[in-house]
């Protein structure tokens, strides 16, 4: 699960960043992209946090 979500963190930032040169950074789609990472990583820090603690 955990390389699965790397690879969606990853394609949604090559995404954000050709936006980022591409369009105005308050254009509706680079902010949907932005929202859509955010997502994604608070996903993985959950994650990671979570497995830090299970460890222990």
């Amino acid at each position: 699960m955990e390389k699965k979500l790397l690879k969606r963190i990853e394609g949604l930032r090559k995404k954000l960043n050709e936006f980022g040169l591409t369009r105005n950074l308050i254009d509706s789609e680079v902010v949907e992209v932005s929202q859509q990472l955010d997502c994604l990583l608070n996903e993985y820090q959950r994650l990671t946090a979570y497995q830090q603690l299970s460890f222990w």
